[in-house]
């Protein structure tokens, strides 16, 4: 009974040893973990297979190199025949660029849902026209105003003649104040009247031409 007490004895002071000892190790043993603002500063993604992460321009396909774009063609005016006009062109004008934008707009929807083919829409350049004034006292006259007149054209192929006086109806009963509103057959002088001229350009190519 005593050799066996002594051995467990020996034993437990045995494993309070080595408990005591792992316990001042644990103690005295240093943090090996950097601190959080060292982690902060130093910047560890870079050797990283995901250091380009929030770039995106590689993603964009590159646009092709833009040519210079050439002189719009005239397109070929279709007659009219028994059941359809040929190509006309619908005008507006006004002062205000604003409206006569937005009733353009309008008219290309509405052609849109009543299945009228529209070839084309454009503005044509913006016309100035000075208001001038006469002194009472004197014949010196001074400007007033200056009034601009912007314009656009939606031109339509094909127009159904059984069609067209509902289409012209709807455009009268919704036509903005201030916008003037015209339908007329489309030649090849409106085709040029969508340019601006510039004489001194076309003087210049005329004395290279015949040099």
């Amino acid at each position: 009974m005593n050799s066996a007490f002594r051995k467990l004895q020996v034993s437990v002071t045995q494993q309070a040893s080595v408990l005591n000892q792992a316990l001042t190790l644990c103690r005295v043993s240093p943090c090996i973990q950097p601190p959080v603002w060292a982690c902060l500063n130093t910047r560890q993604y870079r050797s990283m297979p995901t250091h380009g992460i929030g770039r995106w321009r590689h993603l964009v396909a590159k646009e092709p190199l833009r040519k210079k774009k050439d002189k719009p063609q005239m397109k070929p005016i279709l007659p009219a025949t028994n059941t359809a006009y040929g190509t006309l062109n619908v005008i507006l004008s006004g002062y205000d660029m604003t409206v006569v934008e937005h009733f353009s707009q309008y008219i290309h929807n509405l052609c849109n849902r009543l299945n009228i083919k529209v070839s084309d829409s454009y503005g044509l350049p913006t016309k100035n026209m000075e208001v001038m004034l006469m002194q009472e006292q004197g014949t010196k006259m001074y400007v007033e105003a200056v009034l601009k007149t912007h314009q656009r054209v939606v031109q339509l192929s094909s127009l159904n003649a059984s069609l067209s006086p509902v289409f012209m109806d709807v455009l009268l009963k919704n036509q903005p104040e201030g916008v003037q509103l015209s339908v007329k057959e489309h030649t090849e002088a409106d085709f040029h009247n969508r340019f601006k001229a510039r004489p001194e350009l076309e003087g210049l190519l005329a004395q290279m031409q015949y040099r």
